[in-house]
């Protein structure tokens, strides 16, 4: 994924004042618009290395910031928190490797659209209400009108992005799993360097085939810091400063910033029927998260 979104933990929240709720509204923004910024980094490095040998930078430089940052406790973890950070690690690698693909074949607006559908579908398919189903027939119509099947659509794409949403929609869930059993930062670390380690012999593979430029390197290592560290760390923040539901509405902005920042900087220009697809998915989590925060505080 572009993002890796710190998932939302349970338990009771103060009541923000208006000026931490400002803050950290400003926060998600920032860490929305540098993990969208930092996937375009990425792609103007794509003629070089391919969106593989961006991964592969990705996932290392990521092991060397997060696990010194989560010091993880190997000794003291059982065999059960050993195989969900495992399976956690092989979910990053699909996760960035298929979004970034699909990026390469789609234009970031709509590879990012895509991959919103995981965590959506989680929030649909928890709920039991009508507003829900609502809320999932507009994303899969929004989906329809984004990819506007024909004779000249890149169903392929399509199914690599769709692949990068299950696939954040599986991160979502192994690091609840996680943080209910491990402190910190210490399993996502840990995961970190796990895919790290499986990523060396791909990287070592890959860049003795397509021996990397200076300038191509060090636009991986910008889209790491900016795709994996800097959103990682600004949503700790801001989690501290909104509530949950709200946080979870902001991140319909990432696609929003998708378009916008693959428009300015990749210059992808979107069509009629890709903008109204965009909308429309953005549309339909604004709707089912809203809606599922007041109903949890009247709760």
């Amino acid at each position: 994924m572009t993002t890796q979104s710190i998932p939302v933990q349970g338990g009771l929240q103060r009541p923000a004042s208006g000026s931490a709720l400002g803050r950290g509204v400003g926060l998600t923004q920032v860490a929305s618009l540098g993990n969208q910024l930092g996937a375009a980094t990425g792609a103007l490095a794509f003629p070089a290395i391919g969106p593989v040998g961006v991964v592969a930078i990705r996932q290392l430089v990521a092991a060397a910031v997060l696990v010194p940052a989560g010091r993880p406790k190997f000794r003291a973890m059982r065999r059960a928190d050993w195989l969900t950070v495992t399976a956690l690690a092989l979910v990053f690698s699909i996760m960035n490797t298929t979004v970034y693909i699909a990026i390469d074949r789609l234009g970031l607006g709509l590879a990012i659209t895509l991959e919103f559908l995981g965590p959506l579908a989680l929030v649909i398919l928890s709920a039991r209400r009508a507003i829900d189903l609502i809320g999932g027939l507009v994303a899969v119509t929004g989906v329809v009108t984004l990819v506007n099947p024909g004779p000249t659509s890149d169903l392929l794409g399509v199914a690599i992005g769709l692949v990068s949403a299950a696939a954040w929609a599986a991160y979502i869930l192994l690091n609840r799993r996680i943080g209910q059993t491990m402190p910190g930062m210490q399993g996502t670390a840990t995961a970190s360097l796990i895919s790290g380690v499986i990523w060396i012999p791909i990287a070592i593979a890959w860049f003795t085939a397509h021996p990397p430029p200076l300038w191509a390197i060090g636009l991986a290592v910008v889209c790491a810091l900016a795709s994996s560290v800097l959103p990682f760390t600004i949503d700790v923040i801001a989690l501290r400063m909104l509530p949950a539901g709200l946080f979870s509405t902001l991140q319909s902005m990432h696609p929003v910033w998708a378009a916008l920042v693959g428009l300015v900087i990749l210059g992808q220009q979107l069509t009629p029927h890709e903008l109204l697809g965009i909308g429309l998915v953005v549309a339909s989590n604004v709707l089912v998260t809203s809606t599922n925060a007041v109903r949890a505080r009247r709760s």
